[in-house]
């Protein structure tokens, strides 16, 4: 069989006069859009949404809730720093601790360690879960650790 380029004329083979109408597979033409096959999926974007919906509204508060945390363990991480490099200084013990209670989260529990020349301060803060629905959620604990050398105030340059 050869191959013919070029426009298929008008009375040829391969040529007609529209586009074929749709067929199903028994060879049956099936009915438009506009038809009866339409009327089983009436509804179908209403239950979608009323399914949908909820699950976009648990994503959305999942995440608000996961920036939270991850705020509250920013604000463990600066609030160990400073209490660390505020003792190292040679700032008074209970100043110190103050400083890291108003940089950290409500509920936040600072405890410091000094030995060997070493300042260890670690911050602990609770984190809430997102309450309402989500409210069976656990309270997750955030924690941050800072080490600061001792600083000689002696001898300066």
């Amino acid at each position: 069989m050869t191959r013919r380029h070029g426009p298929v004329l008008a009375g040829s083979p391969g040529w007609s006069r529209g586009p074929a109408p749709i067929t199903s597979a028994a060879g049956r033409a099936r009915p438009s859009r506009r038809g009866r096959a339409a009327r089983p999926q009436r509804g179908a974007v209403t239950a979608e949404l009323a399914l949908g919906l909820p699950l976009l509204l648990s994503v959305t508060v999942g995440l608000v809730w996961l920036l939270a945390a991850g705020v509250a363990q920013v604000r463990a991480v600066d609030a160990a720093r400073e209490t660390a490099r505020a003792l190292a200084r040679g700032d008074d013990r209970a100043a110190a601790v103050a400083l890291g209670q108003r940089v950290a989260t409500s509920g936040a529990l600072i405890r410091v360690d000094v030995g060997g020349g070493r300042v260890r301060v670690v911050a602990t803060a609770p984190v809430a879960g997102p309450g309402g629905v989500f409210a069976v959620l656990p309270t997750v604990q955030v924690e941050a650790t800072a080490v600061a050398v001792v600083e000689d105030d002696g001898g300066g340059w």
